[in-house]
């Protein structure tokens, strides 16, 4: 049995911009499977459908079509045990501005029917590096508190499923690594995560496998390792102090001053080096590296493909 399961499940809304009646897909007929244990990674650009789908898993939106359940139990019809069997941690820093961090925790494990649960909160509150911060308000905490408690509620009734909508984002190194340590801990011991993250090394580390989504639509779904497996090419950095001729910019991905291009063999990379010299500019720093999951996302978003690549068991 799935502990998630996506069964061709659609999801329009009324367009705001287009002829009066028209709709816009936001998913169109996604399928997908994740297992009991698994470590499962959602990517997508902006507007894909990632949060579309988090938000009918949870029952917040109810699809157009198809069906989607929680270890067996469907979240419209059996909507009650599919959520308590949920940790759902949301992109948006939402919360109670009357109550301190303790008292949320003990409210929110009252909505599932829990008592006497100060023990599990207490191992929450110093597994996140809350423990100090218990009885603060919450409207005195940082945001990146916030977001701690945030993964507290969601992990409060101990749910074997876990899912995080952008967990880190806009949050410091230390957050990022106490998360992820903890998370990963549930892992071990049998819980499913689900994850959206904007940071592909983190989704890169963490995932077993990896579905990305792009207009609604999956477009890629494989292990992790597989993924990066079938990257076709290394990858040629460097760094210029000015702007490379456009029809060499167009070839490549600039962030500020570091350029990189895809790189097949070594006449490829003298090809681009030679390049480089000829538009009067000197290549600083130059190396050779394997293709990473921000690569194979990048050239799989780029074949704007509208047929899934793989779809792996």
């Amino acid at each position: 049995m799935a502990a998630i399961s996506f069964k061709s499940v659609s999801k329009s809304y009324a367009s705001p911009k287009g002829p009066k009646g028209s709709s816009f897909l936001a998913l169109d007929g996604v399928s997908l499977d994740i297992e009991e244990g698994e470590f499962f990674g959602l990517l997508g650009p902006n507007g894909a459908g990632k949060t579309t789908m988090i938000s009918i898993l949870a029952g917040l939106s109810r699809p157009t079509g198809g069906s989607v359940s929680v270890l067996g139990f469907d979240v419209q019809s059996d909507y009650a045990q599919a959520r308590r069997s949920l940790g759902v941690v949301p992109q948006e820093l939402v919360f109670d501005p009357f109550f301190s961090v303790r008292e949320a925790l003990r409210i929110q494990s009252g909505y599932f029917g829990v008592k006497n649960n100060d023990d599990w909160i207490d191992e929450l509150l110093e597994s996140l590096g809350l423990t100090d911060k218990a009885n603060a308000n919450m409207r005195q905490l940082s945001g990146g508190m916030k977001r701690r408690v945030l993964v507290a509620q969601a992990l409060v009734h101990k749910p074997p499923v876990i899912v995080l909508d952008e967990p880190t984002a806009g949050v410091d190194v230390e957050l990022r690594q106490t998360l992820w340590q903890f998370i990963a801990k549930l892992n071990k011991q049998g819980s499913t995560v689900l994850l959206t993250t904007h940071y592909l090394e983190e989704a890169e580390a963490l995932c077993g496998r990896i579905a990305m989504l792009k207009s609604g639509r999956i477009v890629a779904l494989d292990h992790t390792s597989e993924l990066l497996k079938a990257a076709s090419s290394n990858v040629l950095r460097f760094k210029v102090d000015s702007e490379l001729p456009k029809a060499l910019a167009d070839q490549a991905r600039i962030t500020g001053r570091i350029v990189q291009f895809p790189a097949h063999d070594a006449l490829e990379i003298e090809r681009y080096l030679a390049a480089v010299r000829e538009a009067g500019l000197t290549a600083q720093d130059v190396e050779i590296r394997k293709a990473d999951l921000e690569d194979v996302f990048l050239d799989v978003m780029n074949k704007n493909s509208q047929k899934p690549l793989k779809l792996a068991a």
